[in-house]
Order: C-alpha cells, then sequence, then structure tokens
C-alpha cells in the first residue's frame, strides 16, 4: 500500500507541475504527429509507445545534402553514433548506446531494413550503403529493449522507408558538387497510372577522396512498383543494385602519422627501395562490390486483421585487397591478402495482426515468423606474384559457408483508458556451417548453433494528453559474425566455441509535448551484457575473436524538437553514455571504456524559412567526446571535437516546373580531428582523420505532367 501510495503521489505531482503546459485536449498534440511501425510493427503514434524512437523525415534527410551516405542524416539521432570513415571500400561505422562500435568494417549490433527487406545478414553483418537516400520518405531509428524483439544484432534498429508511388506522374534531375572531386547525379521518376505505382532511381557518385588512396565510384539502381488488385489488399516489388569497382582502400594510421598530416597514409618502411610509398599504395588496397536484391510484400487486410508477407533474394560479390607486410612468408594457415567470395541470400517474414477488445480495453496482436540464409562461396588468394604486390596470387583458402536463421515471435498490446502494457517474445535460432574444400592446412569443416528466447515488457501511463511517462525491458543477444568465428587466437582455423554475447536492458523514459510545435522525449537506461565478443589477436590481416568479460552501459538521452512562428525551427539531440568492462580480462582493468564509444555527443540545430518556404538556412553544431580506440585505454584516444555546419537553400515553382538549390558548408571552423577509430587494430594504426572545411553545391528541377 505504501509504495502504491508513493507512486501515486509522484504521478500527481508530476500531473500537477505540468498541468499549466499541457495542450488542452488530445487532438491539440496532434499538431506534431509521428507515425511509426518499427517498434510495434503496426502503424502507431510513436508518442504512445513505451520505447525510445526517432524519425528522420525527407525533409532532414535532403537538408542541403548529397543523399550519398545516411550518416548525413542520422546524426541529429541521440544514441547513435554514425562516422563516416572517409573510406568507401568499408562503409560506415554506425553504433547504438555501444553496440556495433567494434566494427572493421560494415554494421554490426544494429539491424538494417529497407522497405522490409534486411540490408543486415542473418549473422548479424549488415551494408548501409545499399540504402537508398534518394528516395527515402523516413528513417525510423529504434534503441533500447523494443530493438531486441528484431532478433540477432539487434541492439538498435534502422528502418528505411521510400516514398509510396503515387500521384501524377513526375521526372526529378539532381546534381551536386563538392570538395575533394566529389561529384553525384541523380535521376528518378515516380507517379501512378492504370492501378500501378512506379518509384524510379539511378544515381553515380565519384570522389577523389578526402584521404590518400580513397577514390571511389559508386552506381545505385532502386525501383519500386505498387498494386492494388482490390480495396482491401496491395502488393509491393522492390529492386536495388549497388555497383563499386575497385574502390579504394586508404586504411588506418597511427598517431604520429595524423599528427603529420591527417590525409597520409601509413608509411611502408619494411621495403627500403620505396621508403615513401604507403601500404595502402604498395598493396594497393581496394574493393569492388557488386550487391543486387529483390523484394515483395503482399498484404491483406481482413477487417481488422491483417497478413503481411515480405520475401526477398539477393546476390553480393565482393574482391578485396587487404595489406598484408610478412607476404613473403605466410605461414601455412594464412588465408592470403586477396579476399573473393560471392554470397546467395534469400528470406521470409510472415506475420498476422489483429485487435480485438479485452477487460475492457483493446488488444493488440502479432504472430509472425522470420527466416533467412545466406551461402558463401570463398576463396582467399595471396596478394603477390614473385616481387609484384596487390595482385591475385596463389590460392590459400576455398570454402562454403551457410549461415541460416529461424525466429518466430509475437507481440501483444493491451490499452485501456491511461495505461498501455506491452509485451513479446521471439526465439531466436542461428546455424553456421562451414565446408572447407582447401585441405592441405587441415581440414578446419564445422558447425554451430546458437538459441535464444528475448522476452519483452514494457508499460506506458498516460498523465494528460500531453505528458507519457513509460518504463521496458528486455533480453537481447548477438552471436559472432560469420567473420568472427573465421579464426582462432592459436592460429588454428574457424573458432566454433565462440558464445554469443547476452544482455538484459531496462529503459525509463517520458515523452511531452508541452506546447504546440514542441516535443521532448527524454530516456535513461542501463545495459548489462555477459560474454561481450572483443578482439582476441590480430596480425598479419588476420582477427580472431573471444568472449571478455560482463560489459555494462548506463546512460541517458534527451530530444528536443521545436517550431514557431511558421518560421524558425529547433532540434536539440543529447546522449550521455557511460560504457565500461564491469569486470577486467587479460590485461584489461574493470572499469575501462568500451573502444569506439564517446562518453557523450550533442547535436543541435537552429533554422529559419520564410513563410512561403522559398528560402531557408540552418546553423548545426556536432559535438563528441574522446573514445579509446583500444580495450586497455593504454592507446592515445581520439581526441573529442566539436564542429559547426551551415546550410541554405532556396527553391522556386514556374509552372510545371519545380527548382532547388543550396550549399552546405561543413566543418566551418576548419577543426581537425578523428571522425572514428579502428577498434584493436595489432599495428596500432586505430586513426581515420575527418575532412577540414569542405562544401558541397547542389541543384535540383523536377517536371510534374
Amino acid at each position: 500500500m505504501k509504495r502504491h501510495a508513493l507512486a501515486s503521489s509522484i504521478i500527481a505531482a508530476l500531473s500537477a507541475v505540468y498541468a499549466p503546459f499541457a495542450l488542452a485536449d488530445a487532438d491539440a498534440n496532434a499538431t506534431v504527429p509521428v507515425v511509426v511501425v518499427t517498434a510495434s510493427r503496426t502503424e502507431q503514434l510513436s508518442f504512445d509507445l513505451p520505447a525510445s524512437i526517432d524519425v528522420i523525415g525527407a525533409d532532414r534527410i535532403g537538408a542541403g545534402q548529397p543523399r550519398v551516405n545516411v550518416s548525413e542524416a542520422l546524426s541529429a539521432v541521440p544514441g547513435l553514433v554514425v562516422a563516416n570513415r572517409q573510406n568507401y571500400a568499408q562503409d560506415l561505422q554506425i553504433s547504438s548506446r555501444g553496440f556495433g562500435a567494434r566494427s572493421a568494417f560494415g554494421v554490426r549490433g544494429v539491424r538494417l531494413i529497407a522497405d522490409g527487406v534486411p540490408a543486415t545478414m542473418p549473422d548479424g553483418q549488415g551494408q548501409a550503403a545499399t540504402f537508398d537516400l534518394d528516395l527515402a520518405e523516413r528513417i525510423e531509428v529504434l534503441r533500447g529493449p523494443f530493438s531486441a524483439l528484431y532478433g540477432n544484432h539487434s541492439g538498435g534498429v534502422i528502418q528505411l522507408f521510400t516514398r509510396e508511388p503515387k500521384g501524377a506522374p513526375e521526372v526529378e534531375l539532381n546534381v551536386s558538387s563538392g570538395s575533394y572531386g566529389s561529384r553525384k547525379t541523380d535521376l528518378n521518376a515516380s507517379g501512378s497510372a492504370g492501378g500501378v505505382g512506379y518509384l524510379l532511381d539511378a544515381s553515380r557518385f565519384d570522389t577523389d577522396g578526402y584521404r590518400s588512396h580513397s577514390a571511389a565510384r559508386r552506381d545505385q539502381a532502386y525501383a519500386k512498383l505498387s498494386f492494388a488488385p482490390s480495396t482491401t489488399s496491395k502488393l509491393t516489388l522492390v529492386a536495388g543494385a549497388l555497383n563499386q569497382d575497385d574502390t579504394q582502400d586508404p586504411l588506418g594510421v597511427t598517431w604520429a602519422t595524423w599528427q603529420r598530416d591527417p590525409r597520409a597514409g601509413e608509411i611502408d618502411t619494411s621495403d627500403p627501395r620505396t621508403p615513401q610509398r604507403t601500404f595502402a599504395e604498395r598493396y594497393n588496397t581496394r574493393k569492388s562490390i557488386d550487391h543486387q536484391q529483390l523484394g515483395a510484400t503482399w498484404e491483406q487486410r481482413f477487417g481488422s486483421d491483417r497478413l503481411r508477407v515480405t520475401a526477398y533474394v539477393g546476390n553480393r560479390r565482393v574482391i578485396q585487397y587487404q595489406a598484408f607486410s610478412q607476404a613473403f612468408q605466410a605461414p601455412a594457415s594464412h588465408s592470403g591478402g586477396v579476399v573473393d567470395f560471392q554470397r546467395d541470400f534469400h528470406g521470409i517474414d510472415a506475420n498476422w495482426t489483429m485487435s480485438r477488445p479485452l477487460l475492457d480495453g483493446t488488444l493488440r496482436s502479432t504472430f509472425g515468423i522470420e527466416a533467412g540464409a545466406s551461402d558463401d562461396d570463398r576463396k582467399g588468394y595471396e596478394n603477390f606474384v614473385g616481387t609484384q604486390f596487390g595482385v591475385q596470387g596463389r590460392l590459400r583458402r576455398d570454402e562454403k559457408d551457410k549461415v541460416r536463421n529461424l525466429d518466430p515471435y509475437a507481440q501483444f498490446e493491451w490499452e485501456r483508458g491511461p495505461w498501455v502494457l506491452s509485451a513479446g517474445l521471439r526465439h531466436s535460432r542461428v546455424d553456421f556451417d562451414v565446408e572447407d574444400r582447401y585441405l592441405s592446412n587441415g581440414n578446419d569443416s564445422g558447425s554451430v548453433s546458437y538459441r535464444h528466447t528475448t522476452p519483452l515488457l514494457g508499460v506506458l501511463y498516460k498523465i494528460n494528453p500531453g505528458l507519457n511517462l513509460y518504463a521496458s525491458a528486455a533480453r537481447g543477444f548477438e552471436t559472432p559474425t560469420l567473420n568472427e568465428v573465421f579464426y582462432s587466437g592459436t592460429g588454428g582455423g574457424f573458432n566454433f566455441s565462440l558464445a554469443p554475447a547476452q544482455s538484459t536492458h531496462l529503459e525509463f523514459g517520458v515523452k511531452a509535448m508541452p506546447l504546440e510545435g514542441v516535443r521532448i522525449n527524454a530516456a535513461v537506461f542501463q545495459v548489462k551484457t555477459s560474454d561481450e565478443l572483443v578482439v582476441d589477436s590480430s596480425s598479419g590481416g588476420r582477427t580472431s575473436y573471444r568472449n571478455a568479460s560482463a560489459t555494462l552501459r548506463q546512460g541517458g538521452e534527451l530530444s528536443l524538437d521545436a517550431e514557431w512562428r511558421r518560421n524558425w525551427n529547433a532540434r536539440l539531440a543529447l546522449s550521455v553514455l557511460r560504457a565500461v568492462y564491469d569486470e577486467g580480462f587479460g590485461s584489461v582493468l574493470a572499469g575501462s571504456r568500451l573502444p569506439g564509444v564517446p562518453n557523450a555527443g550533442l547535436y543541435g540545430e537552429f533554422g529559419w524559412k520564410d513563410s512561403a518556404d522559398r528560402y531557408g538556412a540552418a546553423f548545426e553544431t556536432i559535438a563528441n567526446t574522446r573514445m579509446y580506440p583500444d580495450d586497455a585505454n593504454q592507446a592515445m584516444p581520439a581526441p573529442g571535437y566539436m564542429i559547426a555546419n551551415l546550410r541554405v537553400q532556396a527553391q522556386q515553382q514556374l509552372g510545371s516546373w519545380r527548382l532547388k538549390e543550396y550549399a552546405r558548408v561543413n566543418n566551418l571552423f576548419d577543426r581537425n580531428y578523428i571522425g572514428s577509430v579502428i577498434v584493436g587494430d595489432s599495428n596500432r594504426r586505430y586513426y581515420e582523420a575527418a575532412p577540414g572545411r569542405n562544401w558541397v553545391l547542389g541543384a535540383s528541377m523536377q517536371y510534374r505532367f
């Protein structure tokens, strides 16, 4: 009784304090409506969900940006660190509340989805480069306990939705150009005719690169078709392609090299004949990517019930040339410096959603099953022939790698009066199977299976129409990715003994709309993880992993959006995170900070536009505290930084033509800083420099028929 009385008193006090600022009724709150689907898998106001979820709309995605990297838009999300490595061979670094920070390439620990099709493979490795930002309508970013219901490697969920193809036909051309030889051309068309909606896009991006040996060309295409056979059914087809040939890899550099010249590569001193040649130049480090995928979603409504089925299939081909310093005397177990694999992947996600009255309230239920598979035909070669480096040499690896997942799940939400109760359960099974076909160094064939059940509980209480309190809890897990089981620390073959990391998530939050046009989200959280996966050893281009001790993540997030007088707007996103090893292991002491994770981050934006929305400008600030690149925190941390960006834009309507122009200056005050770190590099080449002051100009022409 005492606890109940205390809770009632707290709620009453909050309501009394907040009441003078609360909006008069629920309809007034709709001045800032944000509908999401990622947390509950059904359309719902994010304000009424007991989850941390942010939505980046099309205006912000294209706010004076060339729309090349998702980092352009996601810097405005609290709890998320998205680092552009200035290295298109390795993709972005994305972490959510510290999950995914140690990924050496691609994205792990955070699940990526585009139009219902996963950009994350069953083993947990994903590629953000496959996102087509030119057609994006919105990006939903889910963090905390609710993200665990997406299964393996779901420390967070980033889901992109392209716009719906409808309305009169229109054609649009976008061009941009900027510092370091960066330029992009994009052509898209959309509309509907004869009951068929279509959305077509093709783009080319080129850059000479900010860092030495970092030039890239990226060709991307996307298509979306929608059909409505009846008033209760809908079929959506999507197809995407990404091509990058010989994308240069600048590699990381040591602290001394970064201090001497942030744009320089690391000098290879092992060959006295070429004393000024970098590792990247000597080995001509590069990567070629050829990626295609198809997806189909069928949606059928039966009154208040809905069936949704998404199926997809794709292929990815990668050839990568790495830099090894001991090429002439590679050990027998060495897999070579050239990675060559072809991956076929496919999967399905089917779910049934229904709504029923229950105990004077409403129960919304979702039952589903998700299955995925990837098959890699993987080979490795030496990256030298005779005395020439950076060319394909002898075969050193040949195998067939298979990964499968099967995940049934269920989610429930019961709403009655001011209370919203949520629950969920997902059971994940992930199977790895390796067939070794290169037997001169032994047979490393084998298999391993991981299983985990993820429960979720959440509760939200509506104090009044403008103030909600919530709490949620869940269990999550991360299997090793396929690349993380490739080697064991002893120099042997596959490390099938690695255990999955398991985590317990707790979150408490407040969602408020105190004034018309003002929205505030705040959350505090804690995540305890056991068997955290960390680097065991890294040498000769081969990295092995081990299970470490427990880790602890505690932090808070705050986001504020405000608009007033229809001319002014502001955005604030603040993150504070204490991410440490809760227990020591090896040379790592208890209390050491997790590498690649800043203690705090800030995004601020202040903008203006005229009443007719013809002109606009905004000033942005981005700041992060320092980051350690190693588990023991013995290496020099990448220093904290604060940069400022400025953008201006304009648009005109001339009959059927709509014209847009923008100009952007990033790092306005020309700060010298490290944008990202390579965690655990044995050669201490941890650091990847970010550009100084740089600019981009862009324009678009759209014609509506």
